[in-house]
């Protein structure tokens, strides 16, 4: 028996499963992801549950993080602050403190394109010298509405498999290295996986997802902030071990580059592929988004997992996901396909 396997057993006797929480209590929900994708799923579940926490990807290696990331040595706190930020409320309160975490700073100095709250995340970090901590006093001083976490206590590289990264040999196969570039690789991506190859995931994170109602992973850049996740041993035992229901939100539109003229199927294809052992319960989808209902219901038949459909785009016709609609197809989600849930 493998050390991983015991650390999974021992946080499964430690964790209460749904059916013995309190009459009343509301559901508990997870969500995965990292970037604008994870703060649209928060910014919709935090209007529908209280007890919600966000597991985060720490793979970006652009911008502000990963300048933070190379001189100091620390975890990307940029995915970390957004989903902070999205967990604020929509009192005065909230909306100041979120509008100042995600404020950058203008110069011709070193402090350029530095956001806020990175600096106050990485400050906390080196004061406690405890991640989790450290996030949770960030999360108390914004009022914010969940908890977040990262999935691994290790800074990681994310590392991708591309098909004619070189437009000149369209066959080829190449590795890409680093988040940022592999969000925006030209070329097929294949694949992906990170280094570290093994890298311990953050046993709150782990025992988050075994404790919960629901998890939700998506939407979110498909191979660099969703399948992440699948990829630390940890986690990924937790998410096929979990008695809770997983919902998978698709994204609006293919990703210029990493995922281009990707079908709403083939995203399920490829996670399938990374994860095989994993199984779905929902798929959610934006109708105008699905040109072949059949494929998709294949496809997700195959993950175990029933489609939904529903109205979740932005009315004003650009590509991202409107957190009232979002909330409400959640919110129906959860009732139809949960458990009788005490929340009921």
């Amino acid at each position: 028996m493998t050390g991983r396997t015991l650390r999974l057993r021992r946080l499964r006797r430690s964790t209460r499963t749904p059916s013995t929480r309190k009459r009343g209590a509301q559901p508990k929900v997870v969500a995965l992801g990292g970037g604008m994708g994870l703060s649209a799923s928060l910014a919709a579940l935090r209007r529908i549950t209280g007890d919600l926490t966000a597991v985060v990807t720490v793979a970006d290696d652009g911008g502000s993080s990963g300048r933070l990331r190379e001189e100091l040595g620390v975890l990307p706190p940029g995915d970390l602050r957004k989903a902070l930020a999205a967990l604020c409320g929509d009192d005065a309160w909230g909306q100041t403190w979120a509008r100042v975490i995600q404020h950058r700073f203008q110069s011709q100095g070193e402090l350029h394109e530095h956001a806020v709250g990175n600096l106050l995340i990485v400050a906390l970090w080196e004061q406690f010298g405890d991640h989790v901590q450290a996030l949770d006093l960030v999360g108390r001083l914004l009022g914010a509405h969940g908890r977040v976490l990262p999935m691994s206590a290790v800074p990681l590289e994310l590392q991708a498999l591309v098909r004619g990264h070189d437009p000149a040999r369209p066959d080829e196969l190449s590795t890409v290295r680093g988040q940022a570039t592999v969000a925006l690789t030209p070329g097929e991506v294949q694949s992906v996986h990170l280094v570290p190859n093994d890298p311990p995931a953050v046993p709150e994170a782990v025992e988050a997802v075994l404790d919960a109602d629901w998890v939700v992973l998506g939407p979110g850049s498909w191979f660099s902030s969703v399948i992440p996740h699948l990829l630390v041993p940890e986690l990924l035992d937790a998410l096929v071990e979990t008695k809770a229901r997983r919902v998978l939100s698709l994204n609006l539109a293919p990703q210029p580059g990493e995922t281009e003229g990707f079908s709403p199927q083939r995203h399920l294809e490829v996670l399938g592929r990374h994860a095989p052992k994993l199984a779905l319960d929902v798929v959610l989808a934006d109708e105008a988004a699905v040109p072949d209902r059949e494929s998709l219901d294949d496809a997700a038949q195959r993950l175990g997992a029933a489609v939904e459909l529903a109205p979740v785009a932005s009315p004003d016709g650009v590509p991202k996901h409107d957190p009232e609609l979002l909330a409400a197809a959640y919110d129906r989600i959860f009732r139809m396909h949960g458990r009788i849930g005490p929340w009921r």
